[in-house]
Parts: C-alpha cells; sequence; structure tokens
C-alpha cells in the first residue's frame, strides 16, 4: 500500500504544479492581451508615449511598435513553454492515476 500511497502523493504534487503552471500561463495571457491593445492602440495615433517610472515620456512610434513587438514575442513564447509543461505533467498525472487504479485492491 505504501508504492500506492507514493504515487497518489505524486499525483497530488503534479495538480499542484499543474495549478501553478495555470495561474502563470494566465497572467501572461493578461499580459499578451495588454501588449496587443497597445499595438491596436498605437496603430491609430500619431503621437506616442512611454511610461517610466512614475512619468510619461513622448518616445517615438517605431521604436515602441518595435519594443511591444518584441515583448508580445516574448510572452507567446512564455505562453507555449507553460502549454507545453502543462501537457507534460497532464500525461504524467494520467499515467500515475492508471498505475494507481491497478494497483488499488479491487473490492
Amino acid at each position: 500500500m505504501t508504492n500506492v500511497q507514493e504515487k497518489i502523493n505524486q499525483l497530488q504534487g503534479i495538480e499542484q504544479n499543474m495549478q501553478h503552471l495555470l495561474q502563470q500561463r494566465q497572467q501572461f495571457q493578461v499580459q499578451l492581451m495588454e501588449v496587443e491593445s497597445a499595438l491596436e492602440e498605437l496603430k491609430k495615433t500619431e503621437k506616442a508615449y512611454k511610461i517610466i517610472g512614475n512619468i510619461m515620456v513622448a518616445s517615438e512610434k517605431g521604436s515602441l511598435e518595435k519594443d511591444l513587438t518584441e515583448k508580445k514575442d516574448r510572452v507567446s513564447l512564455r505562453i507555449k513553454s507553460f502549454e507545453n509543461q502543462e501537457t507534460k505533467l497532464k500525461d504524467q498525472a494520467k499515467k500515475l492515476r492508471e498505475e494507481v487504479m491497478k494497483e488499488m485492491p479491487k473490492k
């Protein structure tokens, strides 16, 4: 029974990791939406401003667009990484669940 208990503990750890990854992915998805929104608004305007610390300064539109596009790419890459990690953890959890179910005593 200890082997089953160890696998159940591992399964609980995997589920906690998945929950943590989900929260992080959601935070990055919010960032991605904000960046995409900023890029859309930037296309509609002639003047561009950038917030640095507590002040807003005029910025070159092209430079700001480049920065936002790079940030969008980085955030998208992070989201993809989280999705890949989630997939691996789901596969591990599925395998462990199957092993636990096989080892559980039949009633």
